[in-house]
């Protein structure tokens, strides 16, 4: 039985993972096994409610082997380290506990066809202190982290003490990422004045710092950024656009021209790039950014049976541009290398070539505001505000959810999902 492998349980991952269990797994035709360093899945765009405990890990993450065990696939924690090619093996790095204690050691998987999804990281751009002194958003880990760093400068004021100065945080990168963080910050500010926290949006300064001479510059309508911005300064968020940092310390950031704003906590979520660990790995072709190159297929440039999907690859278009790194691009490329294997398996050859449509981009201010606009592709999209853009953005995370739990599951899910945010608290606190 052929055995394919697929490394990254992101939105990509989870979504070839599924399509191929429940297509090939469940029906003896192929042993298809995921791999993720982590033991539960939640949607990455998510991960800012996380981070401010709006979100609950604990009820809305998915556990990959409760999920793989009723969708016909299988399940492995490990840590990705490196490809044989010439044995067809992935390598896998041992697991520790907290204390260094080896629980399982280095393993090797055998493949016939392996899918790389483990998604991207941080760019710092090899600017002095990021990586010292910022904290990320890439993951789960990194996501309560945050959470707790967050918890504990608040839990000074829980005993109705003056304050005795504001809590600065700075958040670098104003993409939906960073946007969408400085929003939910300042809601969950709001929120802990229920839970005996003396504090509100008037003892928290954020400030969105963007390189580019408008926050959210990858979108594609202007209209947007502008909506975002004045939603933003609205609630008490200071937007600097055309602003370049050069150096990050303990006491705050340093940017070009000498100017200089203090800072407790720095978010760093400006750009991303592939994992260090991807630069040539197994001999395949990977570009400055760290991330394997791809054919319009979404096979690797030198070997037809190694796939990669979502921000960890670089996918050419017809015009010379490429795939940006986008949910839906990771979506829509997993997709099709689902069934370009499918194709393989039968002894025929990947005919379906990906193709990027913009289909939108909208951004979620928690509670505060929805905009975007969708349908890109088709002449700049229509852009949307308000009640419509939030059921539209609520209905992507439905329809991934649909995805893997199927349309009865995951109607049920959905609903449970909508009670739990009814009658639970607002927020996480512990």
């Amino acid at each position: 039985m052929k055995k394919i492998v697929i490394v990254g349980g992101g939105a990509g991952g989870i979504g070839t993972a599924t399509r191929l269990g429940r297509k090939l797994g469940r029906k003896g035709k192929a042993h298809v096994t995921l791999i993720d360093c982590v033991e539960s899945h939640v949607w990455k765009p998510l991960l800012h409610e996380v981070a401010t405990g709006a979100l609950d890990v604990g009820i809305d993450a998915l556990s990959y082997r409760g999920h793989a065990a009723a969708n016909g696939y299988h399940f492995q924690q490990g840590s990705l380290v490196d490809i044989d090619r010439e044995q067809r093996q992935v390598v896998l790095a041992p697991i520790l506990d907290d204390k260094g204690t080896e629980l399982l050691p280095a393993r090797r998987l055998d493949f016939d066809y392996l899918v790389v999804a483990v998604g991207s990281i941080s760019n710092d751009f090899g600017i002095p202190g990021v990586k010292r002194r910022c904290l990320f958003l890439d993951n789960t880990e990194q996501a309560m982290v945050i959470r707790k760093l967050l918890l504990n400068r608040f839990l000074r004021y829980a005993s109705h003490e003056q304050l005795e100065e504001k809590i600065k945080v700075a958040i670098v990168g104003a993409g939906a990422t960073g946007t969408e963080m400085a929003a939910e910050m300042h809601h969950a500010v709001d929120q802990l004045r229920g839970y005996g926290y003396k504090i509100d949006t008037s003892l928290f300064d954020v400030t969105l710092i963007e390189a580019d001479k408008r926050i959210l510059p990858k979108v594609s309508q202007e209209a947007i950024s502008q909506a975002v911005a004045r939603e933003l300064e609205k609630i008490g968020v200071q937007v600097l656009t055309n602003t370049r940092v050069v150096e990050v310390t303990d006491k705050g950031i340093t940017f070009q021209g000498g100017y200089f704003i203090a800072a407790d906590i720095v978010i760093w979520s400006a750009g991303i790039r592939g994992a260090d660990f991807l630069k040539n790995i197994g001999g395949l072709e990977t570009n400055h950014l760290n991330q394997l190159v791809v054919r319009p297929t979404g096979q690797t440039t030198r070997d037809d049976t190694i796939f990669a999907i979502g921000d960890c690859c670089a996918c050419p278009q017809a015009d010379g541009s490429w795939v940006p790194p986008r949910g839906q691009a990771a979506r829509q490329l997993g997709h099709l290398v689902a069934d370009n294997i499918m194709r393989m398996l039968r002894g025929l050859t990947p005919v379906r070539t990906y193709i990027y449509k913009d289909l939108g981009s909208l951004v979620n201010l928690s509670k505060f505001h929805t905009v975007g606009n969708l349908f890109s592709f088709l002449g700049g999209g229509v852009m949307v505000e308000g009640r419509i853009a939030r059921f539209t953005y609520l209905s992507l995370y439905h329809r991934h959810l649909m995805e893997l739990y199927g349309p009865g599951r995951g109607m049920l899910m959905i609903l449970l999902k909508s009670l739990h945010r009814v009658i639970r608290p607002h927020l996480k606190l512990h």
